[in-house]
């Protein structure tokens, strides 16, 4: 084989492999992109050779004519206009009820006897830190589920319903009510 022919060949091969790594397979062009010609994958018949490659038109200091048609600006962000919801969602946060948060309550750094009252969305957790285990109580077992580990009992409120929390402390047992929505 010549040295002309081994070149071709590896040419031909090296097209061939650049080709099938592309794919068969069509994409669709992004939003901003102008829709292109399909690809398809060459059959080897019309695979160029090196003889058949055409040289670039142009000089070194203007780039060759493309046919390529300019980009077309992205379409511009439509609104719909529906009708505003009255009342929230249960899990929404409202100025009287927050929602499925989780509520810290250091009883070191808490004036237990000023919280009366809470109000949660079903989910809620209120984390009562620095407590020992089985201290904690609830009346409504059913609509929580609670959970003690190295000082911290964690309630979560699980169905909607109102839970009085009975947190003992200086000998005294103070009393949270908490609304579950």
């Amino acid at each position: 084989m010549s040295r002309t022919s081994f070149r071709r060949v590896v040419v031909v091969l090296a097209a061939t492999v650049g080709v099938a790594a592309c794919g068969a397979d069509s994409v669709s062009p992004l939003p901003v992109q102008p829709p292109g010609p399909t690809r398809t994958t060459p059959t080897p018949s019309t695979i160029p050779t090196t003889s058949t490659i055409p040289t670039p038109t142009g000089s070194p200091s203007r780039p060759p004519p493309t046919s390529a048609r300019p980009a077309a600006p992205p379409p511009a962000p439509t609104r719909t206009r529906g009708t505003p919801r009255t009342t929230p969602p249960p899990t929404d946060a409202t100025p009287a009820c927050q929602g499925a948060v989780r509520y810290d309550l250091p009883l070191a750094e808490t004036e237990i006897e000023l919280l009366k009252s809470l109000c949660f969305a079903t989910g809620a957790v209120l984390r009562i830190q620095g407590i020992g285990p089985g201290l904690v109580t609830v009346d409504r077992p059913e609509l929580v589920s609670q959970q003690y580990e190295a000082g911290v009992v964690d309630i979560r409120f699980v169905r909607p319903g109102t839970v009085a929390v009975m947190v003992p402390k200086e000998g005294r047992e103070h009393t949270i009510t908490v609304v579950v929505r």
